[in-house]
């Protein structure tokens, strides 16, 4: 029975890290821009974006070709760019 709970508590924090961490990313305009230039795909459209900018924590929505991000409480554009270099380009609200 004692190295079944061993087991059990070796599992749940086995489980716990990867949370934790994940749950430090998107948190600013850095963690973002190393995010969308680690990768590149050029078949990415918006929804694939922003569901993957969804899976590391960031607060992202498709809308019309493009997503919109959230940060800390800064409203960003990110466009897929297909063949360039990295997977989007970032575009203040306030620019556009």
């Amino acid at each position: 029975m004692k190295a079944a709970m061993k087991y059990l508590a070796a599992f749940a924090l086995t489980l716990m890290i990867p949370l934790n961490t994940a749950s430090a990313v998107g948190e600013d305009i850095s963690d973002l821009k190393r995010l969308i230039t680690a990768f590149e795909d050029i078949s990415m459209d918006s929804q694939d974006l922003a569901f993957f900018l969804a899976t590391h924590n960031f607060d992202a929505v498709p809308v019309d070709g493009y997503v919109r991000l959230n940060l800390l409480g800064k409203i960003y554009r990110l466009i897929p760019n297909g063949n360039k270099p990295g997977l989007c380009d970032i575009e203040s609200e306030q620019d556009i």
